[in-house]
C-alpha cells in the first residue's frame, strides 16, 4: 500500500470519526439535561409534598379554635363576643373494614357526595375518651343482684310446692322448668358481671367520638343595625338549617348524626379541657360538687370566708339565745323557789291585809284580835314575821 492510499485512509477515518465524536458529546449534553431536568422535577415534587404537610398543621390549629368560648346557649357555643356561633354534630361512625366491596364503593360514592354538598366551612374533631366502665358495672351489679333475689323466691316457691304435695306433676314440672331458666340467667348475668369486671382492670379501653363543627359569623347577618339577641337568634336558624343539611347528606354514606344539646356540648368541652382529670372527676361529679365554671377548681376564696363567718355568726347568736333563755328560766326557777319558800308569811301578810282592809265592818277589837292570832298561829307553825304589822289607820265614821 503506497503512502497516498495510507493518507486517503486516513482522511477518511478522520471524516468518519469527526462526527461519531461529535455525535457521543452531543448525546451525553442531552443525557445529562434530560438528568438534571429530571432531578429539577423530582426536587419539585418533593417541595410538593412537603408543603401540603405544614397544611395539617395549621388546620389542626384551627380545628381546636372552637374551644374558646365565652358560653354555651340554645345548643350554641358563642365565641368572641358574640361575634362567631358554632354548633356540633356527633356522628356515629362505621365499621369500613368489615363491609364488603360494593358496601365500600356505596360509602365512598357517597363520602364524595357529601362533598360536593358542601356550600360553607366545617371543621372536623376527632376526641378520644378513655372508657369508664364503673356506672355499667353499677347498673349489672343491680340487675344481677335483682335476677338472684327472684331465684331464691322462686326457688323457695318450688321447695313449698314439693312439700305441700297439693300439685300435680305437670305443675311441678312447669315450676321446675321456671326455676332452672332464672337459675341459667343468673348463672349467665354473673359471669358477664366477671368478664367486665376484668375489662375495666385494663386502663387502656379507649372510644373515639366524631363531630362536624358548623361555624356561624355575626358578619353574615348583612345587617349592622341587629341587637345580640336578634342575631343569635339568626344564628341559631341558620346553623339548625346547615346542621340538618349535613346530616342528611352523611346519612348517604350510612353514617348517623345528632345535634349537641348544651349539656352535651359543655361536657364535650369539659372533655377537651380536663383530659387527665376526666376519668377520676368527670363531669358529673363536677356538677354534683357544685362547681359551675370550666376554669374554676374550688370557690372563690373571698365568697368561702364570707360563707364561713356567716356560719360563725349564725352559731354564736344561736349559743347566745340559749344561754339568754336559760338565764331566764334559772331566774324565774328562782322566783318561783323563792315564793315557794316564803308562801307561810305571803299567806300571812295577805290574810292580815284582807282583815284590815275590812276593820270597819268587824270592828278594831276584832280586827286587833285577828291579826294578833294570825301572828301567832305564824309563829307556832315556825314561819317568821317582819316584825311590824302593815295596818291602814283609817279614821271612824
Amino acid at each position: 500500500m503506497n503512502s497516498d492510499t495510507t493518507e486517503q485512509l486516513i482522511q477518511l477515518l478522520t471524516y468518519i470519526l469527526i462526527p461519531v465524536v461529535i455525535a457521543v458529546f452531543a448525546l451525553i449534553g442531552v443525557l445529562v439535561f434530560i438528568h438534571l431536568k429530571e432531578k429539577n422535577k423530582n426536587k419539585k415534587k418533593e417541595e410538593a409534598v412537603s408543603t401540603p404537610q405544614s397544611i395539617p398543621t395549621q388546620n389542626k390549629q384551627s380545628i381546636f379554635k372552637f374551644m374558646d368560648f365565652d358560653t354555651v346557649r340554645d345548643n350554641m357555643i358563642i365565641q368572641r363576643n358574640g361575634t362567631r356561633y358554632l354548633m356540633v354534630i356527633e356522628c356515629q361512625g362505621i365499621n369500613y373494614d368489615l363491609m364488603s366491596g360494593v358496601e365500600k364503593t356505596s360509602v365512598e360514592e357517597g363520602f364524595v357526595q357529601f362533598l360536593n354538598t358542601l356550600r360553607h366551612q366545617i371543621q372536623i374533631y376527632i376526641q378520644t375518651r378513655s372508657i369508664n366502665l364503673e356506672s355499667s358495672l353499677a347498673v349489672y351489679r343491680e340487675r344481677v343482684k335483682e335476677v338472684e333475689m327472684k331465684l331464691r323466691n322462686m326457688q323457695m316457691r318450688y321447695d313449698q310446692m314439693v312439700e305441700s304435695g297439693q300439685y300435680t306433676k305437670e305443675q311441678l314440672q312447669r315450676a321446675f322448668y321456671e326455676v332452672t331458666k332464672q337459675s341459667n340467667l343468673y348463672e349467665y348475668g354473673k359471669s358477664v358481671l366477671q368478664d367486665t369486671e376484668k375489662m375495666s382492670l385494663n386502663k387502656n379501653i379507649l372510644n373515639k367520638k366524631y363531630y362536624i363543627i358548623v361555624p356561624y359569623y355575626s358578619s353574615e347577618a348583612g345587617n349592622e343595625n341587629l341587637d345580640k339577641s336578634e342575631i343569635e337568634g339568626i344564628a341559631f336558624s341558620e346553623l339548625y338549617t346547615r346542621a340538618q343539611s349535613l346530616i342528611r347528606s352523611i346519612s348517604t354514606c350510612g353514617v348517623r348524626g345528632k345535634i349537641l344539646r348544651s349539656n352535651e356540648l359543655i361536657e364535650l368541652l369539659y372533655m377537651a379541657y380536663n383530659r387527665d382529670e376526666a376519668e377520676t372527676f368527670g363531669l358529673d361529679k363536677a356538677l354534683r360538687a357544685g362547681f359551675d365554671e370550666m376554669y374554676s377548681t374550688a370557690p372563690d376564696v373571698l365568697r368561702k370566708r364570707m360563707a364561713e363567718l356567716d356560719k360563725e355568726i349564725e352559731q354564736k347568736a344561736l349559743e347566745k339565745a340559749q344561754e339568754k333563755v336559760d338565764e331566764a328560766k334559772t331566774e324565774l326557777e328562782k322566783q318561783v323557789e323563792e315564793k315557794e319558800e316564803n308562801m307561810d308569811d305571803l299567806i300571812s301578810e295577805m290574810a292580815k291585809l284582807i282583815i284590815e282592809e275590812n276593820e270597819q265592818y268587824i270592828g278594831s277589837e276584832v280586827t286587833t284580835e285577828a291579826i294578833k292570832k294570825v301572828d301567832e298561829e305564824n309563829t307556832k307553825e315556825g314561819g317568821t314575821t317582819n316584825g311590824k304589822k302593815t295596818r291602814k289607820t283609817r279614821k271612824s265614821e
